[in-house]
């Protein structure tokens, strides 16, 4: 890993506990994984070069969880759908599931106009 503007690499040791980071509950847990003290942790996440690997490391697990809940939906959708059409689901799970479909569905609408909205305020502000 190379910090941005930095050009300087890490050392194994300091990747460690990046990745303990990732995992471990606390910093204290992330060192000892890392096999380091929880001082020596400490002075090393205030190097700009370790804060923006793990800035960077973060981020890419959130990347990650964020396909995977993408590749869900449409799990998601064929869920509400059946338990939507089932007439044998209480009439409670049908009108919530018919209810989560439509508030997504309006949630999604409202968010592409606002997008349009603001590639055409962005698209104003760069014509002289």
């Amino acid at each position: 890993m190379k910090g941005k503007g930095h050009g300087e690499k890490l050392s194994r040791k300091k990747e460690a506990l990046i990745s303990a980071l990732l995992l471990a509950p606390t910093l204290a847990d992330a060192a000892h994984t890392a096999g380091i003290g929880e001082v020596t942790a400490w002075r090393w996440l205030k190097e700009p070069t370790v804060q923006e690997a793990y800035r960077e490391a973060r981020r890419a697990v959130v990347q990650h969880a964020i396909v995977q809940v993408q590749q869900a939906c449409g799990i998601a959708v064929t869920t509400l759908t059946a338990v939507m059409q089932d007439p044998e689901s209480p009439a409670s799970a049908r009108v919530s599931a018919a209810k989560a479909i439509l508030e997504t569905a309006i949630e999604a609408v409202e968010l592409e106009d606002l997008e349009t909205r603001i590639a055409a305020l962005e698209g104003a502000a760069k014509e002289p």
